[in-house]
């Protein structure tokens, strides 16, 4: 929401745009440090009770972040509304995996994900408009109100399901234990690295759009929203195959991401190519969303709210790399569409590490090792 009013805060907040870009990275951060360290406490109140509280801890936020006298405030407020963040979506593809049986996981968790790429093509967009014309304070006061109406709906609608496992949650150490797989730690690598190559183009897709594809600053927005629906798109599509293959389905959306990098490259220099890259690009990118959510929390077993939660904040981490080595390679003189290479590169580079994975489970099984969880063994069969 931030991204599209930075002009408006920064002149509001009296510093640079540069400057006011630091309150994105500021809650970002927020993200990244809350996500674990708040879903490991989670593991001593009921999951419906924890999400009741994140949503009320992001509502408070939003609403004091409205009444920021200055940036000062406004960019420690902005970190503080971040820490619940990570959590709660963690803690929430928990519970939705916990509603369905282990064949239709993907698909339950890629609901979460859906909600959060359709803020993208309607509540951003929105957003900035009402800011543009009411200012940015009232955008925060609207975030605030539709989390107080999170705040009834789970606490009305979510029902307290217990999941196997559930009872031996008595103690942090429980939660931590499951970082000794090296599987969650192969996961949290793609979700990072992976992730990166959404972020390498997304983080430069209006300069790309305007100075390569030649469209006018109008254009962005329905941009915008094609890149919204081809993220929607992939999600929903990507949990139908997890459901069904899951190692196959993140292994070939990576390396379909990969390929549309590199395309992109090319594709974004004619008006025409550069809207079909835009779908493609954002339909491969977030295909892999699912099956990375759905393998995460079943290695964790009984103890999934930290590892969904660490899922989150290496989703934030990767934000930061991709922005990164995207500026660095435009920077580097190469021009605004280099990042697609940048992002390809990452993206092979995230192949690489699921493949790794992948023979992992493989070798695994042909020595008939009990320590990975049946499912991924053996690939799930379509309900």
């Amino acid at each position: 929401m931030t991204l599209g009013l930075l002009p408006n805060v920064a002149h509001s907040v009296h510093v640079s745009i540069p400057r006011a870009g630091n309150l994105v990275s500021a809650y970002a951060l927020g993200v990244v440090v809350g996500a674990p360290l708040l879903a490991a406490a989670s593991v001593k109140f009921s999951r419906r009770n924890f999400l009741v509280a994140m949503a009320a801890a992001m509502a408070v936020g939003n609403f004091a972040s409205a009444a920021a006298p200055n940036f000062g405030s406004l960019f420690a407020l902005r970190f503080l509304t971040g820490l619940p963040h990570g959590a709660y979506f963690g803690v929430a593809s928990v519970v939705a995996a916990s509603l369905v049986t282990p064949e239709r996981r993907s698909s339950a968790m890629a609901v979460i994900l859906a909600g959060l790429t359709v803020a993208n093509v309607v509540g951003v967009p929105l957003a900035t408009l009402i800011g543009q014309n009411f200012g940015w304070r009232i955008v925060f006061v609207i975030v605030g109100l539709i989390q107080l109406l999170t705040v009834l709906a789970v606490s009305t609608q979510v029902p307290a399901v217990k999941v196997e496992g559930e009872a031996e949650q008595a103690h942090i150490l429980h939660e931590l234990n499951a970082f000794r797989n090296p599987q969650i730690w192969f996961s949290l690598g793609i979700a990072t690295i992976a992730g990166g190559a959404l972020f390498c183009t997304f983080s430069y897709i209006t300069p790309m759009m305007t100075h390569v594809a030649g469209y006018p600053q109008w254009a962005i927005t329905p941009l915008l929203v094609i890149f919204g629906l081809g993220m929607t798109a992939g999600v929903l599509t990507g949990a139908r195959f997890a459901d069904r293959s899951l190692m196959k389905t993140l292994c070939a959306g990576i390396l379909a991401e990969c390929v549309i990098s590199g395309l992109f490259f090319f594709a974004c220099r004619n008006k025409i190519t550069a809207a079909i890259g835009i779908f493609l690009f954002a339909f491969t990118a977030l295909s892999t969303a699912p099956a990375l959510q759905s393998r995460i929390v079943t290695l964790a077993g009984g103890a999934p709210n930290l590892a969904a939660a660490s899922i989150q904040a290496a989703f934030n981490i990767s934000n930061s790399v991709g922005a990164w080595l995207g500026g660095v390679v435009i920077a580097a003189g190469l021009g605004y569409a280099a990042p697609n290479l940048a992002g390809a590169g990452l993206a092979a580079i995230g192949l690489v590490i699921a493949g790794t994975s992948w023979q992992v489970d493989r070798r695994r099984q042909s020595r008939n090792d009990d320590g990975l969880p049946r499912s991924y063994d053996v690939e799930p069969q379509a309900a």
